[in-house]
């Protein structure tokens, strides 16, 4: 059994120094305000590629730890015991936007595996992310079910694991019930540590989620980029063929991994098919799996991690920063940076629609190393 996840009365972070600007919101000449951060890009390894800030500051993943969780159901045996389609796999390390086409996804995998919706412990008062789809429902006077909730899709993957298993349902969430330790276990594995040494938290939803040093993360994700390239003795080794499942689902999906609209998940993965695993977590966390060959032919593969210091209680900074990144780090150019405009420069407008303000990234990454070719 976990020892339990109750509230800190100090942080496990040590004080580091002011983190630098990354963000700067401009009105009229006028800098109003700045988001700061910390950004990291790293191999499979760690080994930092670029950075910019504190690389080993500690970072809650949040949602951001979703495609390794679901490691476990793979692991288990659901994807063939359950036939799980690619579709489906996406949806389940989503935050979705609760829109039909998530929603859909969620239901006829339930009616499929024998599940029930009402065993589903991720609420159900979150009005959906996507703003069309939320006002349709007040409109019709519907109220937002626990699907419409952007991690059913995460929670599903336990209700699937219990039915396998044999396990109660209705209390997956809790932190001794055995598909919550395969999902703990799990994430150990796919970050190559002791389980023991996790530093845990519980999530939004009500489920555990993970802090690690930047630059693990940023090595995490470039371990999500090309699972196979990990050598045999790494003892990732082992669930990589389920990791490559989950990003090559991702990438096939990317709607289905967040939304089809004004979600920088989706959209970067879109603007560069094939080349990006992108999943953001609260709190102004995103990660970034750089595929091979995103940088040019015989790049292999990165990862990117960046924070957002003030939690980005708006997307602008988390947006514009990453698109800058990935720019810098030599992944977007071109049409697709110009695809992404709206995310690099996030306007802001007034009430007839003319741009009155921007955010601007305002940064130069450092660069710590070259990657192999």
């Amino acid at each position: 059994m976990l020892a339990p996840m109750a509230p800190k009365t100090s942080s496990r972070s040590p004080r580091w120094p002011a983190a630098p600007v990354l963000v700067r919101q401009v009105r009229n000449g006028v800098v109003e305000s700045v988001h700061r951060g910390d950004i990291v890009e790293a191999d499979a390894a760690g080994r930092p590629i670029h950075a910019l800030g504190e690389m080993e500051r500690l970072v809650n993943l949040r949602s951001a730890v979703k495609p390794f969780g679901l490691v476990a159901l793979l692991r288990a045996g659901g994807r063939a015991e359950f036939d799980l389609t690619s579709e489906e796999l996406a949806v389940m390390c989503s935050s979705h936007s609760g829109e039909d086409l998530h929603v859909r996804t969620i239901m006829a995998l339930h009616r499929r595996a024998g599940v029930s919706a009402a065993s589903l412990s991720c609420g159900a008062d979150v009005t959906p992310i996507d703003p069309l789809t939320a006002a349709r429902l007040s409109r019709d006077g519907e109220r937002p079910s626990q699907l419409r909730h952007m991690c059913s899709g995460q929670h599903t993957a336990f209700l699937l694991l219990a039915k396998m298993g044999g396990w109660e349902p209705d209390t997956y969430w809790q932190e001794d019930h055995p598909a919550h330790e395969a999902f703990v276990d799990a994430v150990a594995d796919c970050f190559g540590v002791r389980r023991t040494a996790l530093v845990m938290g519980t999530d939004a939803c009500g489920i555990a989620t993970f802090a690690f040093p930047l630059r693990e993360i940023a090595g995490a994700y470039a371990f999500l980029a090309d699972p196979l390239a990990v050598p045999s003795v790494d003892p990732r080794s082992h669930v990589a063929r389920h990791l490559l499942e989950v990003r090559d689902a991702m990438v096939a999906h990317p709607e289905l991994v967040a939304g089809t609209r004004d979600r920088l998940d989706t959209s970067l993965m879109k603007a560069v098919p094939g080349h990006l695993v992108v999943k953001g977590g609260a709190e102004g966390f995103t990660g970034v799996g750089i595929l091979p060959g995103a940088k040019g032919e015989g790049s292999t593969a990165s990862g990117l991690a960046l924070k957002i210091e003030d939690g980005a209680a708006n997307d602008r900074g988390p947006w514009a920063a990453t698109v800058e990144a990935l720019a810098q780090v030599g992944v977007l150019g071109g049409q697709p940076l110009r695809m992404l405009a709206r995310y690099h420069t996030p306007p802001a407008m007034d009430p007839r629609g003319a741009v009155v303000a921007e955010a601007t990234a305002d940064f130069e990454l450092a660069p710590l190393g070259e990657l192999a070719r």
